[in-house]
């Protein structure tokens, strides 16, 4: 008897498959009927490669191997999922099969994977093509009775094997060429770059560009307290006319720009009085769509801190693992058409937690056909992101929380909008106009799934404005003028550089290639967190607290390529025009040859323009020093990896222990022979330190932290000039600041006999003077709450305190409000702390206890007995 093999792209696909079509009994990792052998990948099981007797090693990249444009692709397997490439590759080769239905996930990586297998077993067996966008039974049946030809999907094919092989040959000649250009003057300097990873830099270093050319403005707004008959209200100064200039981001209605005219109108209208105008008109505000991943990383980084990963692999483990959750590598928020009929049997399995408000969804029939939530047309791959039914157990808190978030969000989306009464009073007061806004929720809808969380998605109700009785006049009780500054645009974090790489597509100019990238973006809600672990890794990014920061590196590679020329590298505007031409392949409109023809053409021309320029010649916006040459007393100029003395050989590296120095700094070193102490130097492990780098004989930089030189007699610092900040904790001498510390003035030069040292910054957290003072005279600090772990990178609050027994300074963190009235108070713990510049790490949390399925509630921390600095 022949049969035809499914292969299916993950495991729970295979199941589902199963379940349908009945008759199947599992044989181990497939399944069997009379008809079907039944397996599945488990994602991408081979990569590609280049044939081993075309590839260099790694240590021997250079410009005589590039480029490496190879004859053809070999395929290696992926080592962790190698059983599976056998077991599937076994079952083609069977007699008995004479078919294969490729069953893998409707879009261009599931023909990938299916491919790529199909191509390592060498098979000739006849292929069809079953496409679901639905996982119902129906749905799948439905799938099985109008299977797709290997014909009817060549050109999707074709276009994911390009895409694959495109991405190869960019990523890896553009990475070896970079790595061959920083390495010419000797080292191994490893330079990656990619169609996504590069652009994703790009968005960030443009941002980091703006944050340090940003020159902030003051400006002033007036605020008024005016009086009626049943009270105060406030109001605030606008200027009825204004219209938005297109090269003003930071003008607003009630920004001043001049303190005389801000001061001119509180003149004009203190003690005056005022008529009121007001306008009342109901709102409404829709819940938020369902999730998909990119949605569900950025909610979940900004509620509780989860990177794009963590998130992901949260997720995940609900998926595969306790099944309480769909497929999570999706980028759609809508559900199938059919899944109407699906979702009351899903609500009806929800945990007592929910219970309330599913059984409200069922009853009052709010489960109904709605393009907002049932949407085949918004659903590529995968559908949105749900609750599966499954009851939930023992689940970890991480876990719960990403459960949670998704299961409300369900229920949120069949309620009913949230309803609001808004209110807009003006002031006018000797012709000049004062604005107030009250909103009320009338009705709550979805909010009420969310109770104090409410402000989800939307704004908190501002609250009601006491009443004004028609007619009535207003009293200007209090006028005054609040000064401020605007701020530069804030540094990326996970969820909004998420944000960035999902609309990408909309920074490119070309209409055509906007059109193209569509609800693409950068790289795919699969992607996504691993290009932002990738960049980090490769130190372009350091994750500080929940910024993300571009480092030197980041910046020179930015540099070198709009140097060379090669631009589009860093630009969304070559995934808009892969994917354009992607779009044509599938349709037929051009062939594989043409487009490879052109992706070759590109590898050409990225090796060519990096073997064309020496580093000493990389175009940028570069300087001239304020400062002369400390040797020969000539200009010294800026260029890609240096600053070059014109007149003779004196030159400094930009880049020093992973930091890069900015020229007023170097201007500073040069003048005084130091500078600092600076921040964010990284040894080799990756931590980071902080010094203060002084000139040498050779007026060569080196780092100082206190030590006397090689040779050296250590002598006492003079703290003559000084005023100690209070008497030391060990010995009673006088504590002085100290290079990159604050330290005894008997625990530094020959004789020293105490060894009380702390730093000025630590974790990331300035110590003030003012700080030092209250911790010598009180034996704590004020609670900082910018410490920053070097273990989790999430910021922490904590004082920092002396310790007696341990004779160290430490943290003492606030005690947390008990369970349960206990009597007396909660115990305050206080844990030793290494010397700065040493890194610190905070608290840690235990092991969540984890919420009863039935019954979910909010899981416990407790701090750990120990924590260093």
């Amino acid at each position: 008897m022949t049969k035809q093999l499914i292969i299916a792209e993950k495991p729970s696909v295979a199941q589902d498959i199963a379940r349908a079509l009945g008759g199947f009994t599992r044989q181990g990792d497939y399944f069997e009927s009379d008809d079907f052998v039944l397996s599945s990948a488990v994602g991408h099981l081979l990569e590609l490669a280049v044939p081993e007797e075309f590839e260099v090693k790694r240590g021997k990249w250079s410009f005589t191997h590039l480029p490496m444009i190879p004859p053809h692709f070999a395929l290696n397997p992926i080592e962790k999922s190698a059983e599976r490439l056998r077991l599937l590759t076994k079952l083609i080769k069977r007699k008995d099969v004479t078919g294969l239905i490729n069953a893998c996930d409707a879009g261009r990586e599931g023909e990938l994977i299916f491919t790529y297998v199909a191509q390592h077993a060498g098979t000739a067996k006849p292929i069809q093509r079953l496409w679901l966008q639905s996982m119902t039974a129906q749905s799948i049946r439905d799938g099985f009775l109008n299977l797709r030809t290997a014909n009817e999907m060549s050109g999707l094919r074709e276009a994911a094997m390009c895409r694959a092989e495109s991405d190869w040959l960019i990523g890896i000649n553009g990475t070896r060429a970079m790595t061959a250009f920083n390495s010419k003057s000797g080292g191994f300097h490893l330079t990656t770059v990619g169609r996504v990873q590069t652009p994703t830099l790009a968005i960030m270093v443009e941002r980091e560009e703006r944050i340090r050319a940003f020159k902030s403005r003051d400006y002033w707004e007036v605020e008024a307290t005016f009086g009626v008959s049943a009270g105060e209200y406030g109001g605030r100064w606008f200027d009825e006319n204004f219209k938005k200039p297109e090269d003003d981001e930071h003008a607003t209605a009630p920004r001043i720009w001049d303190k005389a005219r801000a001061d001119a109108i509180r003149t004009k209208c203190a003690g005056k009085p005022g008529k009121v105008e007001e306008e009342s008109k109901p709102s409404t505000q829709l819940s938020p769509l369902l999730f998909d991943l990119t949605s569900l990383q950025r909610e979940a980084n900004g509620r509780f801190g989860f990177s794009a990963r963590t998130t992901l692999q949260l997720a995940q483990a609900l998926y595969e693992k306790h099944k309480v959750l769909t497929y999570p590598r999706t980028d759609a928020r809508c559900l199938p058409e059919d899944y109407v009929a699906t979702v009351p049997g899903i609500l009806g399995a929800l945990p007592d937690a929910y219970v309330a408000f599913s059984t409200q969804i069922l009853k009052r029939g709010w489960v109904k056909p709605n393009k907002r939530i049932f949407n085949n047309a918004k659903i590529s791959d995968h559908f949105a992101i749900i609750p599966t039914g499954t009851e939930p157990k023992s689940l970890s808190e991480a876990e719960y929380k990403i459960y949670d978030l998704v299961t409300k969000r369900f229920l949120a989306v069949f309620f009913p909008a949230a309803e609001y009464q808004l209110t807009t009073r003006i002031t006018r007061v000797e012709n000049e106009a004062f604005k107030t806004e009250g909103k009320v929720l009338v009705a709550p809808g979805w909010l009420t799934i969310y109770g104090k969380e409410a402000a989800i998605e939307g704004e908190e109700a501002t609250g009601s404005l006491v009443p004004v009785q028609a007619g009535e006049g207003s009293t200007t009780e209090e006028i005054h003028v609040k000064a401020s500054v605007t701020k530069p645009p804030a540094r990326y974090n996970e969820a909004t550089l998420l944000s960035a790489m999902e609309g990408a597509g909309k920074l490119v100019d070309d209409e055509e290639l906007r059109a193209a990238m569509g609800g693409r973006g950068l790289g795919t809600p699969a992607t996504r967190a691993q290009i932002i672990e990738n960049l980090i890794a490769e130190t372009y990014v350091l994750r500080e607290g929940r910024e993300l920061i571009p480092t030197a590196k980041a910046f020179s590679l930015i540099v070198l390529l709009r140097g060379l020329g090669i631009s589009e590298l860093a630009s969304a505007e070559l995934t808009g025009e892969w994917e354009y031409k992607l779009a044509q392949l599938e349709k037929g409109e051009i062939t594989r040859a043409a487009f490879m023809s052109h992706i070759e053409a590109m590898t050409r021309e990225i090796v060519e323009r990096a073997k064309t320029y020496d580093s000493d010649t990389i175009p940028g916006d570069f300087g001239i020093l304020t400062a002369p040459c400390p040797k020969c007393g000539g200009l010294i100029r800026e260029n890609y990896k240096k600053f070059q003395c014109s007149d003779c050989e004196y030159s400094l590296w930009k880049i020093v222990a992973g930091r890069q120095f900015e020229p007023h700094e170097i201007e500073t070193l040069l003048t005084v022979g130091k500078v600092g102490p600076l921040l964010g130097f990284r040894n080799k492990m990756g931590r980071a330190f902080n010094a203060e780098i002084r000139l040498n004989d050779d007026k060569l930089p080196e780092f100082d932290f206190g030590q006397p030189r090689e040779g050296e007699a250590a002598e006492a610092p003079d703290f003559s000039a000084q005023t100690s900040l209070g008497a030391c904790l060990k010995c009673g001498g006088g504590v002085f600041e100290h290079g990159t510390t604050y330290v005894c003035e008997k625990a530094v030069g020959p004789e020293k006999s105490c060894d009380f040292r702390s730093g000025k910054v630590i974790l990331q957290q300035p110590i003030e003077p003012e700080q030092m003072q209250k911790l010598l005279s009180t034996g704590k600090t004020e609670l900082l709450r910018n410490f920053v772990s070097s273990r989790t990178h999430r910021k922490f609050s904590a004082m920092l305190a002396w310790d007696a027994k341990a004779g160290k300074v430490g943290f003492e963190f606030e005690p947390r409000a008990p369970k349960a009235p206990k009597a007396g108070a909660a115990e305050k713990k206080t844990v030793a702390a290494e010397k700065a510049p040493a890194a610190e790490k905070p608290a840690k949390a235990s092991a969540a206890k984890k919420p009863a399925a039935k019954k979910p509630a909010a899981a416990k921390t407790t701090r750990a007995k120990k924590a260093t600095a």
